[in-house]
């Protein structure tokens, strides 16, 4: 068997595969870009978060506490009807 000459990889392209996923990542890095900066807004904009609510008009009442809540009756659990041994 005789010896072959040293086997060459050429290296020098790069395939549209790679291209491929350059440009997708290119396009998502972007993406992020404008979302954190502000320029394109996922919250659906218009959105009011400062709200001005109304002050109160009236003192609350200072009048006797209101009266404790009877207490609850404990109810027997209903018969199956399942006859006892």
């Amino acid at each position: 068997m005789t010896d072959r000459g040293p086997t060459v990889i050429n290296t020098g392209r790069s395939s549209s595969a790679a291209w491929a996923v350059a440009v997708i990542i290119a396009v998502l890095a972007v993406g992020a870009l404008l979302m954190f900066s502000g320029v394109i807004d996922i919250n659906g904009g218009g959105t009011d978060v400062n709200i001005n609510v109304p002050a109160a008009t009236s003192a609350p009442a200072t009048g006797a506490a209101p009266a404790a809540a009877a207490p609850a009756t404990a109810t027997p659990a209903p018969s199956t009807g399942a006859p006892s041994k």
